[in-house]
Formats: C-alpha cells, sequence, structure tokens
C-alpha cells in the first residue's frame, strides 16, 4: 500500500495543531449546553432536566458513531474523513443557533454528536502518522489536550459570549470555529491514506480479553458520568450558592484556567504514577461535590470549590488515554474507539440521570449522587493494578 511521506518539523507540529483544534472545536459544540442550559431552556419553553437532552443526545450518538465509523470508514483517507466530520459539526452548530424549536436543536445535537464520535475515535491514533517516533508520546498529549482544553476553556469562553450577546450567538461562535478547524486540517494535514480494516470483531475481542482496557472503560464511566451528574447542572448550581447571573461566565473561565493546570500536571505526572494520580483526581471531585451538595458555602465557597473542582477535572482526558494507551498500545485505534464511546454515553448518562434526580431531589441529589460515584471509582482505583506497556494486544488491529 502506497504511503505518504511523514513530515518533518514545523510542518508536523502545524498538523498536529489542526487535529487538536478541531478536537477542540467538536468537544466544545458538544459541552456548550453545560454553560448555556438555563437561558436556552428557558427561550425555547423546556425546563432544565428537559433542556439536558442537549448533552444527553449528541453523549448517545457520539457512543455509537465512534466505533462505527472507525469500522465502516475504516478505508477512507483520515484525513478527509476528519474534514468532513468536523465540517457536519460546523454546519450542525450553526442550525442550533438558528433554531426556534427544542426539537430543532435536538436534531442538530444528533448531527454532533456523529462527528464528535468519529472525529475523536480516528485522532486519537494520528500522532504517530504525523511525527517522528520520539516525538509520539508528546504529540498525543497535545491531541488529547483539546478534549480537556474543551470542557475547562472552551465551554466558559462559549459562555461568556452568550451572556454578553445572547445564546444563539455562543452556537454560532463554536460553528465558525469548526470552520476554521476545517481551514486548518485542508492546509496543514497530509493525505493519510487507510492503512487497513478493523472489525467489530477486534472491538469485542479487545474489551473481552483485555483486562485492563474494561477496567479502564469502567472507570471512565465512573468518573466521567458522575462528573457530568452534575457539572451538566453547574449554572442552576452556583445560582444556588449565590453566585449572580452575570458572573457565571467569568466563574467557568476561571473553572476553565484552573482545568488547563490540571491537565498538563496530571499529563506529566500520570505518565509515572497513573494510578494515584486518576485516584486523587477521584478524590477532589468527589469531595468538592459532597460539600456543595450538603453545606451552603455561599458566592465566595462556592467559587473556590469550582476552581478545585476544574484543576481535579482538567486531568482526567489526558490520565483515562493514557491508561487505554497503556492497556493496549498496539491496537490504539481500537482502544481510542471504545474510550470515545465509553466517554462520551457517560456524558449522556450522566447528563440524564442528573437531570431526573434534579428534577425529582433537587440541585443537592445530583451533587450527591456525583460525589457518591467518584468515590465509587476511587475505590475501584485504589485497589487496581495500573497497566503496563507491555500488556499483549490480543486482537490486533489488521493493517
Amino acid at each position: 500500500m502506497q504511503m505518504t511521506e511523514t513530515p518533518a518539523g514545523a510542518r508536523a507540529w502545524a498538523a498536529v495543531l489542526a487535529v487538536t483544534l478541531g478536537i477542540f472545536a467538536l468537544m466544545t459544540s458538544e459541552l456548550l449546553p453545560v454553560g448555556l442550559l438555563t437561558p436556552v431552556g428557558r427561550d425555547l419553553g423546556v425546563a432544565d432536566g428537559t433542556a439536558g437532552l442537549m448533552l444527553t443526545v449528541p453523549g448517545l450518538v457520539a457512543a455509537v458513531s465512534a466505533p462505527l465509523i472507525t469500522v465502516l470508514a475504516a478505508g477512507a483517507d483520515r484525513r478527509l474523513l476528519l474534514v468532513c466530520l468536523v465540517g457536519l459539526v460546523a454546519v450542525a452548530n450553526l442550525a442550533c443557533a438558528a433554531a426556534t424549536h427544542f426539537a430543532v436543536m435536538l436534531l442538530a445535537r444528533v448531527v454532533i454528536g456523529v462527528g464528535v464520535g468519529g472525529f475523536w475515535a480516528i485522532a486519537g491514533g494520528l500522532a504517530v502518522r504525523l511525527v517522528p517516533p520520539r516525538h509520539v508520546g508528546r504529540a498525543t498529549a497535545v491531541v488529547f489536550g483539546g478534549v480537556s482544553t474543551a470542557s475547562v476553556l472552551g465551554v466558559p469562553a462559549g459562555t461568556s459570549i452568550g451572556d454578553l450577546t445572547g445564546w444563539r450567538t455562543g452556537f454560532a461562535a463554536v460553528g465558525v470555529l469548526g470552520l476554521l478547524a476545517l481551514a486548518g486540517l485542508l492546509a496543514l494535514v497530509p493525505k493519510l491514506p487507510s492503512q487497513g480494516t478493523i472489525g467489530f470483531g477486534d472491538l469485542g475481542l479487545l474489551l473481552r480479553e483485555n483486562a485492563a482496557v474494561r477496567l479502564g472503560v469502567l472507570i471512565t464511566v465512573l468518573v466521567v458520568g458522575g462528573h457530568f451528574t452534575a457539572y451538566t447542572f453547574v449554572r442552576p448550581v452556583l445560582h444556588a450558592v449565590g453566585v449572580e447571573d452575570g458572573l457565571v461566565g467569568a466563574l467557568l473561565m476561571a473553572y476553565g484556567v484552573a482545568g488547563v493546570a490540571g491537565n498538563f500536571a496530571a499529563g506529566a505526572r500520570s505518565a509515572r504514577h497513573l494510578r494515584t494520580t486518576l485516584l486523587q483526581i477521584c478524590v477532589a471531585i468527589g469531595a468538592v461535590t459532597a460539600v456543595l451538595a450538603l453545606a451552603e458555602p455561599g458566592p465566595a465557597g462556592g467559587t473556590g470549590l469550582l476552581i478545585v473542582w476544574g484543576l481535579a477535572y482538567g486531568g482526567v482526558s489526558v490520565c483515562l488515554q493514557n491508561w487505554m494507551l497503556k492497556a493496549a498500545p498496539a491496537t490504539t485505534e481500537s482502544a481510542s474507539s471504545l474510550l470515545v464511546a465509553a466517554f462520551n454515553l457517560s456524558i449522556a448518562l450522566g447528563a440524564l440521570g442528573g437531570g431526573a434526580v434534579a428534577d425529582h431531589a433537587g440541585l443537592s441529589g445530583a451533587l450527591a449522587v456525583t460525589a457518591l460515584l467518584l468515590l465509587a471509582a476511587a475505590a475501584l482505583i485504589g485497589v487496581a493494578r495500573t497497566p503496563r506497556l507491555s500488556t499483549p494486544p490480543t486482537a490486533p488491529d489488521r493493517r
């Protein structure tokens, strides 16, 4: 099979950054309703719990589309596939900005889910084809930094735009960001012909026979699902502790800055102390949400707790990705698709479950559930063995 020449130097890192921008744009698209939940629900005539479907729907769709696109589009040029997926999401965000009915909003969110799941699953294994071998680890960290940075920086920025000029402008801005990412992929990423095929059987075999991969999926469900059980409703939570509506965007931006710091700190530390880093993250998020559920910290205390929450959650994506790469080092695309499926399914289930709990037991109930799930994840990690790079692959990609 004819292969393209691996780019070198600045061109290689420009390609990595273009892929990172694509992931940043798509994950910001998926998570933007977190910051704009209340105004969207108010304008489109739905309650906060129902408005949470804006996260549930794309999360479920992304969980299905990640392995589906990985298998069905296995023969497609990866660059062309990424361009099509990010373009699809850009258009869907513009449709969200123009939506006058909640059903239209949800339909556009379905399209976003397709793009997010497929893009993330494919992009996760591209670093090895974009940079020389000695830089693959760093490039992978940069690419997946787009995931954590979206939740801790992209969403606050979109929220601030929405607060200043209306929620429709927030969605439109993310749509424009997607178009910029599309242009970057076209200009900076080389052609990346398919290297072979992956079957559904490969994914199932990897999940069945690799215990470390199974454990990574379970940890993902507990940590990400638990986080979004409460974080979906962070805006109402901030209102409940006395934060004024006009300050929410600024506080989420502070959460974002803390999260970026947490991403880099966890990325560096998890290379040597992966299990300990994940354990500390789970304990921190569990403790913060427990305090918010049981106490009345007030605006100042609530702000401090939010920043600690952001610092801890900023390291989740890079730690989970490192876990899966160590668990299945020779089957990165298969392992990435399973991680993406679990991650997005957890977002959906967390938002759905959090909405149900919030509607019946209030925000403190959702926060308490988050604390319990994160402490359960901490207990699981505490007795688990860290996967090692020497773990033999049991379901090799057919290349």
